[in-house]
């Protein structure tokens, strides 16, 4: 599979051993419509990953050429117009998150890559690793009995310089990591929720450094907690009526899990693998799904895409609330 990549920040960085580490994938092409930014992102590659050799463009017909699926990896705002461009040609997607900062492009999206037939993935790497997989596995089993509470945090402290700390209109702790703190809510309590509400730290330039979201459901609640400018610890947990499931910081990257019952001597201690920085399991993912012919497609990316729209909506609704529009 002949992979472009949109976009030349330090995640496509990370997405180049990922290439390496998945069998029958290429770089073939990286496109910046900044003059010179693609040229020195492909001498990065030739430098660290000998072998790829993909063309550097400004003009993104040439990315179109050469490319059988996209890696979008550009900033929030431009994820919705690069989407619809690449299904429009013909090629399957792997976004990172979040997907849209809007409902109606997400569902704009979705619709327009169903219809064609094209792979469209969030590209949520925690979703296909081993640690959350098996976290889900013990949620769903009736270990810890009915589930009524999740408590999910992500932070990790950003220089105030970088753009996630000074764009006004689309940065913060929010939409950089809402979509991983809202992952196990969504994944165990499903996309449909009574009440959301958020309460951000915001900083002198309008930026939330840090956001506590709850999410209340009909018998259940989840609170969420992400940071960029404050420090708190990066666990899963996820409380039942039988026990709770802890997987421990950072959580998004699950190696160890415990489940814990009332009494402390059942303890289920679990390790699992968690290799490189984890692209590869969403790469591994994402070129499994280009094999499925659309109907199949469709199915298995019912819960996928429902998850995206409902994030997308939930950004929304906080950047309005923080006093931006998407």
């Amino acid at each position: 599979m002949r992979i472009g990549i949109i976009g030349t920040g330090r995640i496509a960085k990370r997405f180049v051993p990922a290439c390496e580490a998945v069998p029958g994938t290429e770089i073939t092409a990286v496109y910046n419509p900044h003059e010179g930014s693609a040229e020195k992102f492909v001498d990065y590659i030739r430098q660290n990953q000998g072998d790829f050799n993909p063309t550097a463009a400004s003009d993104i017909e040439i990315l179109w050429e050469r490319t059988d699926a996209v890696y979008v990896a550009s900033p929030h705002e431009t994820h919705y117009s690069y989407i619809i461009e690449a299904i429009e040609h013909g090629k399957h997607v792997l976004c990172e998150k979040p997907l849209t900062l809007k409902k109606a492009q997400a569902e704009e999206a979705c619709w327009q890559a169903e219809k064609a037939g094209i792979v469209l993935m969030e590209g949520l790497k925690t979703v296909y690793c081993p640690g959350y997989r098996k976290v889900l596995e013990l949620a769903r089993d009736g270990t810890i009995g009915d589930i009524k509470y999740i408590d999910a945090c992500f932070t990790k402290l950003e220089d105030p310089s970088k753009r996630e700390l000074q764009d006004v209109r689309y940065g913060g702790s929010f939409t950089e990591l809402g979509s991983y703190v809202l992952l196990p809510a969504m994944d165990i309590f499903g996309t449909e929720y009574n009440n959301i509400a958020f309460d951000p730290i915001i900083n002198d330039k309008g930026v939330d450094t840090f956001t506590r979201t709850t999410v209340e459901y009909e018998d259940a609640m989840a609170t969420l907690t992400c940071g960029l400018g404050v420090k708190s610890e990066g666990r899963l947990l996820i409380s039942g009526t039988k026990g709770y499931i802890k997987a421990d910081a950072p959580w998004w990257k699950t190696r160890h899990i415990e489940v814990h019952f009332e009494d402390e001597s059942k303890t289920i201690a679990h390790d699992e693998p968690f290799e490189g920085d984890g692209l590869r399991y969403e790469l591994g993912r994402f070129k499994e799904l280009t094999t499925f012919p659309a109907e199949e497609l469709k199915e298995k990316q019912t819960h996928e895409r429902d998850r995206s729209t409902s994030m997308a909506s939930i950004m929304e609704r906080f950047l309005a609330k923080r006093g931006q529009s998407a």
